[in-house]
């Protein structure tokens, strides 16, 4: 069976298309620093809301895969196989529980930590692992070890991406991983989650520098060809078009968690009538950009909302137009410390802000890319396979002069596109320590909350922009243990509260544990890449 459009890749740049969906993940970006994507969204089929509706989540992701994914690349008793071993790991039933979060209105939590990780990364990630093996085994069977085909998976993280990298890869055959980390700008539990990890395929690297300085040397090196071809780079980021496939299927099984849990029928009236918003705490755009996709294929949502922290690149885009990068405060504290923005978040010399939401700390958000072809193509071009490269041609003038002037503006045709399926909010640190306490001191009648920052970040965007008409769905995308200082400095005031009531059993004497690291003394591709030459 020959794959249909939507189960064929191509790059955002317009330089490469008609690539498979094992390529595509990989190769994880292609030749010409595109990142790839379907070239067609599929519809869903015409009975999705009564054939999908009591589906569990595994049998629900063997569906949404399908549509991307051609049997003829992973026949279906093998996608079903990958499916369910790669959410064997989960600690809940539902592998991503809905929570009505406060019975006074429509507020609704999305839990993505349920993982071996807990975050929501390992929702992606553990399918990615058991990708990258099924396709390493299927090119090796039957070859001498001389000639296998072995890859280099290197990625960079903010915090949560990497040790659910790890755990999805670790021990796996035929793979070397090596993830980058910006030293001191995780938090210690996200950092023991990945250095604790001793398999002798697992590498850390920690450097000086931001998760941008980070993410820029990934990039540089999937551009380097030679270094690329010597040791066949994979990309874990959610610039692999993998991680934003996994992704999409829990917006579609909230969707039908919350129909059961109001007693609606899919295909009943009033379940069409429903108005559903999304809200993402969002630092490198993937996992509303799942929702984006969840949405075009004919998934129910009114609006997708984007919240971010101090670092809000996003929003300001989505406020004016104008994709740029912040400049930061001139000087340093004569002590060495970073001098304060407005809103109390440290700024980084190169603009990026540190805030009590670490994984967010991001200024350039790689997997907005995708989501800009889109728009250039509706707004700027007639459609078609003529459009398509004429989006690529467009796409390519902005990246290039973001990368030259660290700014581009788009068109108010391109920004209303952009409008129409997105909202925008940006959080304070302090708004979001105001959310977590108000949750923990909860409703009367109400069990306390404990919220981790970046879900605060989201639930304080979710508040403003909800109304009575409107089912909001904010996603958890980790447990509140990983961020111990923030939530820490938010409860401590409140009688009776300890954070051992938050930790769980798998974290206890993490920190203490034995550790494995490499440290790189600035953010220069030539250090890093000695290191992975020294241990690939």
């Amino acid at each position: 069976m020959e794959p249909s459009r939507s189960q064929q890749y191509r790059s955002t740049r317009g330089g490469s298309k008609g690539f498979t969906f094992e390529a595509a993940v990989l190769k994880g970006l292609a030749d010409d620093s595109g990142l790839f994507l379907p070239h067609a969204i599929p519809a869903l089929p015409s009975d999705w809301r009564s054939a999908w509706a009591h589906l569990s989540f595994q049998e629900l992701a063997f569906n949404v895969l399908s549509l991307y994914i051609s049997p003829s690349e992973i026949p279906a008793d093998d996608l079903k196989d990958l499916v369910h071993r790669s959410y064997a790991t989960f600690r809940d039933s539902d592998v991503t529980p809905l929570r009505h979060l406060r019975k006074k209105d429509n507020l609704y939590l999305l839990e993505l930590f349920h993982g071996p990780t807990f975050a929501f990364k390992d929702v992606a990630l553990q399918f990615l692992g058991n990708l990258f093996e099924y396709f390493l085994k299927r090119k090796n069977q039957g070859k001498s070890d001389a000639d296998r085909h072995k890859i280099t998976v290197v990625g960079a993280t903010s915090g949560d991406t990497g040790s659910a990298a790890i755990y999805g890869l670790r021990n796996k055959e035929d793979v070397s991983v090596f993830i980058l980390h910006p030293r001191g700008r995780v938090s210690p539990i996200q950092e023991a989650q990945m250095t604790t990890v001793l398999d002798a395929n697992v590498h850390n690297i920690a450097v000086e520098g931001t998760f941008d300085d980070c993410q820029d040397i990934v990039k540089q090196l999937f551009g380097d060809a030679d270094f690329n071809s010597k040791y066949n780079l994979g990309a874990i980021n959610s610039i692999n078009w993998a991680r934003i496939l996994a992704q999409i299927v829990y917006y579609f099984h909230s969707y039908f968690t919350l129909l059961r849990s109001l007693g609606l029928p899919p295909t009943s009236p009033e379940a069409e009538r429903i108005q559903l918003r999304y809200v993402v705490p969002t630092g490198n755009f993937g996992d509303i950009l799942a929702g984006y996709y969840a949405k075009s294929m004919g998934l129910p949502v009114s609006k997708l909302i984007v919240a971010t922290n101090a670092n809000d690149i996003l929003n300001r885009f989505f406020q004016s137009g104008r994709y740029e990068k912040k400049e930061a405060p001139a000087g340093h504290e004569a002590d060495g410390q970073l001098p304060q923005a407005a809103d109390g978040a440290a700024a980084a010399p190169d603009g990026a802000k540190e805030t009590l939401s670490p994984a967010m700390d991001i200024l350039v958000s790689s997997n907005f890319e995708r989501l800009l072809w889109y728009l250039a193509g509706e707004a700027e071009t007639e459609g078609g396979e003529e459009g398509a490269q004429k989006a690529g041609e467009i796409l390519a003038g902005w990246m290039n002069e973001l990368k030259t002037n660290g700014r581009f503006a788009v068109s108010d045709k391109v920004l209303e596109a952009g409008r129409r399926d997105f909202g925008s909010e940006r959080v304070s640190d302090e708004q979001t320590l105001e959310t977590i306490q108000a949750f923990y001191a909860g409703e009367p009648g109400e069990n306390p909350y404990i919220l981790d920052p970046h879900t605060a970040v989201g639930i304080a965007a979710a508040i403003r922009t909800s109304s009575p008409e409107t089912y909001t769905i904010s996603l958890s995308t980790a447990h509140p243990a990983k961020f111990s200082a923030a939530v820490d400095t938010a409860l401590k005031k409140f009688p009776g509260y300890n954070f051992d009531q938050v930790l769980p059993e798998e974290f206890k004497g993490l920190l203490e544990k034995e550790k494995r690291i490499e440290y790189v003394q600035r953010a220069d591709i030539s250090l890093v890449k000695e290191v992975i030459e020294r241990l690939a």
